[in-house]
């Protein structure tokens, strides 16, 4: 196996086993990893957890959720306007989940998953020595500012989100043998915060307010564990949900994680748009990885694929290649045509 390729998380078939099999095998070959696929719920990502866990909890008050369709009740936002909003309720300052490494849901998933994805490596489908990778919203993204009535209430979530994860965390690196498992944050609305693009929150200091999470929760990850990071620009209401001029906030970011995460990094997600201009990739050469392999989102627009590629190679020489996010919100009917990008993706870049 080499390490050319990533796959981001989601990828909208039915079940963990078809994700293997239509996805995975064909590229298992050039990945360190395999997601699940992030089946059912998970495919939409934060919204999950919004419905699953925030709107189930008694000191959580539910201000608004996604209007109906038709008559029918809906879970998942169409864009950011239709978003799941709470407040925590008056005189209440701190808050808890309940049923500690199994509350949020990853754990649970990410057992019944591996259970398929053990059970298709024993019988040569998938290759020795492919991980298996678990996805998971960081606390900073799965608590956004947007989501609460304030940021008082969102800081109060957040923390209590931050202990459920370690605890899921903890109870996933319990269950699966650590040389089979991959863990990946996925950070989206850090990313966002570091370009100033979130309302209400200033620019400066944005880097510093959003790796404190990964000095936390990185360290409770076994060295034998790998660990890697996908930085995202949202795709709530279609990708990008917001185009920066260039990846230096980016970057700063990814340096950032990487030195706060106390352990060593396994891979760095960098997203990347149809960009043709120098300026935009010129930030690469700044990165810090530690050791980390780099992966950019550069898997889309292929009719421009080659000569983006050349360019960050100017400032990047070395990386893997990627989608610029997972594909949840893919019509599934699409799936064949971008597995086909990947292949050709890894054909062009030799």
């Amino acid at each position: 196996m080499s390490a050319d390729l990533l796959l981001v998380g989601s990828v909208p078939y039915d079940t963990a086993p078809e994700v293997f099999e239509k996805f995975g095998r064909p590229l298992a070959a050039h990945l360190r990893a395999l997601p699940d696929g992030e089946v059912g719920p998970r495919t939409h990502w934060i919204s999950r957890i919004h419905y699953q866990v925030f709107a189930l909890h008694p000191d959580l008050e539910i201000i608004q959720r996604p209007p109906l369709d038709n008559g029918a009740d809906r879970l998942n936002p169409h864009n950011t306007s239709e978003s799941w909003r709470f407040k925590v309720r008056d005189g209440v300052t701190k808050i808890r989940f309940g049923d500690p490494g199994w509350r949020l849901g990853y754990a649970r998933d990410a057992l019944t998953s591996y259970f398929a994805f053990k059970t298709m490596r024993e019988k040569g489908q998938l290759p020795k020595g492919l991980r298996f990778q678990v996805s998971i919203a960081s606390p900073n993204s799965a608590a956004p500012p947007r989501v609460f009535n304030n940021q008082g209430d969102c800081d109060i979530v957040r923390e209590a989100y931050r202990e459920a994860v370690a605890a899921e965390v903890a109870m996933i690196c319990s269950k699966i043998p650590h040389e089979d498992l991959a863990i990946q944050w996925d950070c989206s609305t850090e990313v966002q915060d570091a370009y100033g693009a979130v309302p209400g929150l200033p620019k400066e200091g944005a880097v510093e307010r959003n790796i404190g999470q990964m000095g936390f929760l990185c360290p409770k990850i076994p060295e034998t564990v790998a660990l890697g990071f996908h930085l995202c620009f949202g795709t709530l209401g279609g990708w990008p949900r917001f185009a920066p001029d260039d990846l230096s906030a980016t970057v700063d970011l990814a340096n950032g994680m990487i030195e706060a995460s106390g352990r060593r990094v396994d891979w760095m997600h960098i997203p990347a748009l149809a960009n043709l201009d120098d300026a935009f990739y010129a930030p690469l050469a700044r990165l810090r990885p530690h050791g980390a392999r780099i992966y950019l989102g550069m898997v889309h627009h292929m009719d421009t694929f080659e000569r983006r590629l050349a360019i960050a190679r100017r400032y990047l020489p070395d990386f893997g290649l990627a989608a610029y996010c997972g594909l949840g919100r893919t019509p599934p009917s699409g799936l064949g045509d971008i597995l086909r990008e990947h292949e050709r993706a890894v054909e062009i870049a030799g």
